[in-house]
């Protein structure tokens, strides 16, 4: 008996598990094995569902949908309602993009956006890596000024682990800037809250104001249950 109609559409969904922001069909079909015909199909049936989107130049990726149903999953959704009133503190006190990420198969994933990021190449991925949300799923060059060599990133990670901050410039997209420390829950670090602005901005000014995000949403995590609604 052939692999059921379900198992064809969740095979095309984990093709992007590590993938680039999007994938071609052909490349859909040669992750999952499928014919193209088929894997045409069954892209088709994601689209209309949402689960996929078709960008501009017919590439594929990943749908809203999928990201509202991740970002639905009760320890995420925990974490970002516990963290939304620090990032948008955030945001109004650096003009940047504030987000909040989690350690999902060797990346980090945005629980604003959905993104996933790479974790040597940005600042949420490095917090990660430093307190042992790794390996990262592949270490490539994004720019020229990306890590990639072992050993200087070993010792960017200690010196986070040192500071409690992380920092990637251009690291990952060129012209952007960005600083994240870890967030904890019960002592234990479980997430990254991050910054991303232009290079222009002072990491002098960014740097408390990531620190006193990481430090709100913490209180906010290790609060008791009610705790909010009693203030």
């Amino acid at each position: 008996m052939g692999e059921s109609v379900a198992g064809r559409v969740f095979s095309v969904l984990d093709a992007f598990e590590g993938a680039p922001d999007t994938l071609r069909l052909t490349e859909i079909a040669r992750r999952t094995g499928l014919p193209l015909a088929t894997a045409l199909r069954m892209v088709r049936e994601l689209v209309a569902w949402g689960g996929l989107e078709r960008a501009t130049d017919g590439s594929y990726r990943l749908g809203t949908r999928i990201r509202a149903l991740g970002a639905a999953a009760p320890c995420p959704r925990g974490l970002l309602d516990a963290a939304l009133p620090a990032l948008r503190a955030l945001t109004a006190r650096t003009g940047g993009h504030a987000d909040v990420a989690v350690p999902a198969d060797g990346t980090a994933l945005c629980l604003v956006t959905g993104e996933r990021l790479p974790l040597h190449a940005t600042a949420a991925g490095k917090v990660l890596l430093t307190y042992g949300h790794g390996p990262p799923a592949g270490v490539v060059r994004h720019t020229p000024y990306t890590l990639t060599v072992p050993g200087p990133l070993r010792a960017q990670l200690a010196r986070i682990r040192e500071t409690g901050l992380a920092g990637a410039h251009e690291e990952y997209r060129l012209g952007e800037l960005s600083l994240a420390a870890p967030v904890s829950r019960a002592g234990l670090t479980v997430a990254a809250v991050a910054v991303t602005t232009g290079t222009a901005a002072p990491q002098d000014r960014l740097a408390p104001a990531v620190r006193e995000a990481a430090a709100a949403i913490g209180r906010a995590l290790d609060a008791p249950p009610g705790a909010a609604a009693r203030r």
